[in-house]
């Protein structure tokens, strides 16, 4: 079994855990999930940004093509179901992102913005298109005043199966995100609002969530 089937695989996984979890707990989230796009809507995609995606990153897309943020009613919070308040973008959207980005602020070229905060263009996450780069098919972190770099920071990034593997298992225990070195992400713990997913600092609230502290 290739590398990339594998990642693929794991990655497609790790999803199904997390959507279980959403229909099962955070149904108003759930409920802003895409459908899948299709092979033909992917390679327009990368066609029209002139990359390759990793194939984590095409399997992802395949199972949703992001998240319908213009449909929720609290947007900022929860279509907001990636660590950090991130939502992820339809394709079409990355394709603008990815033009802003290499284009307005001239960002190199292989660096896919696929997340960003639901309601603006300030903040985001990428994965790195990159085929010789060592951070390639992992995650990283953009915002519109500071340099891209991969997420977490110093390292070579994060391999989306992995990511979204620990994304599961802190929602099925509620408890923070943990870190690839094991730290405790405490600005990054899920937590129920108006009947979906956000993830919120514990310690400084701004919103009335319940914030999840063991197994629902």
């Amino acid at each position: 079994m290739s590398t990339d089937v594998d990642g693929a695989e794991r990655l497609a996984a790790a999803w199904g855990r997390i959507e279980a979890w959403l229909w099962a707990h955070a149904p108003a989230s759930a409920a802003l999930l895409r459908a899948p796009a299709s092979e033909a809507e992917i390679t327009a995609a990368e066609a029209a940004m002139e990359v390759q995606f990793p194939a984590t990153l095409a399997a992802w897309y395949r199972i949703h093509d992001g998240v319908d943020e213009d449909q929720s009613s609290d947007a900022p919070h929860v279509a907001g179901i990636l660590p950090s308040r991130k939502t992820m973008l339809p394709l079409d959207r990355v394709v603008s992102e990815y033009r802003t980005h290499t284009g307005n602020w001239a960002r190199e070229a292989g660096i896919v913005p696929f997340a960003r905060t639901p309601g603006d263009v300030w903040s985001g996450c990428y994965v790195d298109a990159r085929k010789d780069a060592p951070s390639f098919g992992n995650l990283g972190s953009w915002a519109v005043d500071q340099a891209d770099e991969p997420y977490p920071w110093p390292s070579n990034g994060w391999p989306l199966p992995d990511w979204l593997t620990e994304m599961a298992i802190a929602l099925e225990q509620g408890r923070p995100l943990r870190r690839p070195d094991g730290a405790e992400d405490a600005g990054d713990q899920p937590a129920l609002y108006q009947g979906g997913l956000t993830w919120v600092d514990a310690r400084n609230l701004d919103i009335d969530a319940v914030v999840l502290d063991g197994p629902q």
